[in-house]
């Protein structure tokens, strides 16, 4: 997830740690483990802290800081990697003016609710 929020490839990321792209595709399904000094890396690579990638782990701390506390992540996990959800989040960083972001945020949930109610 934060590989694809960053706008980096599979294969810049490999490429970063000196292996290939099908590596970190095993890597990022679970296919193969991740030694601690190559999840050092990829936490440098992908400016995040190691703990990151232990949210939701077995015997993790029930209250991590993030996107965990609100028991969100899956969802918002699966709206980052849908090609539309990255598109409006690239584009929504871009708009600098804070009136501009409330008002589509206020537009978007009037509409979420009016969908809701139909």
């Amino acid at each position: 997830m934060r590989r694809v929020l960053l706008g980096m490839s599979q294969e810049k990321l490999g490429g970063r740690l000196g292996l290939t792209f099908q590596q970190i595709q095993k890597y990022e399904k679970g296919a193969n483990r991740i030694g601690a000094s190559r999840l050092w890396e990829l936490s440098n690579i992908l400016e995040v802290p190691v703990g990151f990638f232990y949210e939701n782990a077995p015997g993790a701390p029930e209250h991590t800081e993030g996107l965990e506390e609100s028991g969100q992540r899956d969802f918002v996990a699966d709206f980052i990697q849908s090609g539309k959800g990255l598109s409006i989040i690239k584009y929504f960083v871009r708009i600098n003016n804070p009136d501009v972001r409330r008002n589509i945020l206020n537009m978007v949930r009037a509409i979420a609710k009016a969908d809701e109610n139909s």
